[in-house]
């Protein structure tokens, strides 16, 4: 698996970073390594929602509050 160097990282984040990992019970780097995987994900996800959001920009929907009451009726 391939390593990162994250050069010049200021002192107040890394010891905010340092506190965070032990309060979750884990190591700086198993900490960091979490936070960019989220960050990463967040992103694709983001990317994901807005290719779905495109696509029915276009839509008309019924009202769901008129879909349940039918269904209630029933």
């Amino acid at each position: 698996m391939p390593d990162i160097l994250i050069r010049k990282v200021d002192t107040a984040t890394l010891d905010r970073l340092k506190r965070r990992a032990k309060r979750h019970g884990r190591s700086l780097q198993s900490e960091a390594k979490l936070l960019l995987e989220q960050a990463a994900g967040v992103e694709e996800a983001e990317s994901l929602l807005d290719a779905w959001e495109q696509r029915l920009s276009n839509r008309q929907f019924e009202s769901s509050a008129d879909l349940i009451r039918e269904d209630r009726e029933r």
